[in-house]
């Protein structure tokens, strides 16, 4: 969407600012011991509290408030009865409505003391992010996006998932622009616009640049690699990127 009046940004902010808590209480209760499904119900409750809606269970009916991936599992996890260990990577992604708004967040992080290869992930995901971010602003190429997130993956012997995307958001869960890549599409040459709302989630991959979906119809995996995202959920302004699932 293209967010025009004080009430857009302010119902943005809103719904941004609880998909935020509940990721980072869902982050904070996942210690050795706690199942999938447990962190879930915390967002259920957090869901409701909140007066908002869970987006995968609302749109699309995911068996799920939330999508945790554990390890092999890279995006759409279904909570369920998998305890998470010592040294696990997970990732929980969050996302909502509230009064017909939605935003989105993810993260993917280490349990206690891992491997130390996911602890780099973990890190390059967010400096992917961060580099990619210097590039979102009124009058920018999107292509400049993904080129700004392989080349920090690339940097540090690393690479990209490149059948996962971040996507326009703000009125549903998905909308224009349907793709922004985590490599460089130089025919992707679409220009970013004042008030666009963006999902930006890059995936920083140990070897493997392709996932597969299992036969749950819902979870996607690699055979070989381990891999890392962050996402927020963004509205471009003339004076810079606003982050509101900080």
């Amino acid at each position: 969407m293209i967010a025009k009046t004080e009430e857009d940004i302010q119902s943005l902010k809103e719904i941004g600012k609880i998909v935020a808590a509940i990721r980072d209480e869902m982050v904070k209760q996942t210690v050795p011991g706690i199942t999938t499904k447990e962190l879930d119900e915390i967002a259920e409750s957090m869901f409701e509290q909140a007066g908002a809606i869970s987006a995968p269970k609302g749109e699309y009916d995911f068996p799920g408030y939330t999508c945790i991936s554990v390890n092999e599992e890279v995006a759409h996890g279904i909570p369920g009865s998998r305890v998470i260990r010592e040294g696990d990577i997970v990732n929980i992604d969050v996302s909502g409505s509230k009064n017909g708004y939605f935003a989105d967040t993810g993260i993917s992080f280490v349990v206690g003391e891992g491997e130390a290869v996911l602890a780099k992930i973990c890190q390059v995901a967010k400096e992917a992010f961060e580099e990619g971010l210097k590039k979102i602003k009124p009058g920018s190429k999107k292509s400049g996006i993904g080129k700004a997130v392989i080349n920090t993956a690339r940097k540090h012997g690393l690479t990209v998932i490149k059948n996962l995307t971040g996507h326009g958001i703000g009125r549903s869960i998905h909308e224009a622009p349907d793709h922004i890549y985590n490599y460089h599409e130089p025919w992707d040459d679409e220009l970013l616009k004042t008030g666009m709302v963006i999902a930006f989630e890059p995936f920083i991959s140990t070897r493997e640049e392709e996932v597969y979906q299992l036969d749950d119809g819902w979870t996607y995996v690699t055979d070989k690699s381990f891999v890392a995202q962050l996402e927020h959920t963004i509205i471009i302004t003339k004076d810079g990127p606003v982050i509101i699932t900080q």
